[in-house]
């Protein structure tokens, strides 16, 4: 009898945990992700980009990925998306690698090993379960702004994340009639 009751308070114990303290978030491809209450909480504020993962993906110190947003930079791997590209802009492989690793040269020169500030807006997710967002270098540069300025992306925004987009356009439209970067070419 004693070890029933010990084993019932035990389990009691355990679901009033489970209840009042993990945090379930759905997002992604419908995956269910727990978030404890206690260990390192992450400050997006002031967190370190550890990993350039191509031109317009980042990896934090807290190992999640940021997808940047209203932006897209040519791919530096082969994937699905460099068939669609190649088919799209009529270029080989081998020339949108070539750009989609100068892209993400680029971004490491200017994000990687670098504390960052994230600014979300609308969603703040994307269907992979990155974290979208606008990201800013210590002197107040926005990132995805950088990139499109210098001319190594193209505006690629998608309601409802279009906080900046008119920017994005304009700094577009000054990189390719001064055929800065890809625009150059």
């Amino acid at each position: 009898m004693r070890n029933k009751t010990f084993i019932l308070v035990l389990a009691a114990l355990s679901l009033h945990f489970f209840i009042t303290c993990v945090e379930g978030e759905t997002h992604g491809m419908g995956k269910f992700r727990f978030t404890f209450p206690f260990g390192k909480r992450y400050d997006y504020d002031n967190i370190l980009v550890t990993r350039v993962v191509d031109g317009d993906t980042v990896e934090l110190e807290n190992r999640e990925k940021v997808r940047l947003i209203g932006i897209d930079t040519p791919e530096s791997d082969y994937n699905p998306k460099l068939e669609r590209d190649a088919k799209r802009t009529h270029r080989d492989y081998g020339a949108i690698i070539a750009m989609g690793k100068i892209a993400a040269g680029f971004t490491k020169n200017l994000a990687e090993g670098k504390k960052v500030r994230l600014e979300f807006d609308i969603e703040k997710r994307d269907q992979y379960g990155r974290l979208l967002a606008y990201v800013y270098l210590s002197d107040g540069r926005m990132l995805n702004a950088e990139i499109i300025k210098k001319g190594y992306a193209q505006v690629y925004t998608f309601p409802p994340n279009v906080r900046h987009a008119e920017l994005f356009l304009r700094l577009q439209k000054e990189a390719r009639e001064n055929k800065r970067g890809f625009w150059g070419e």
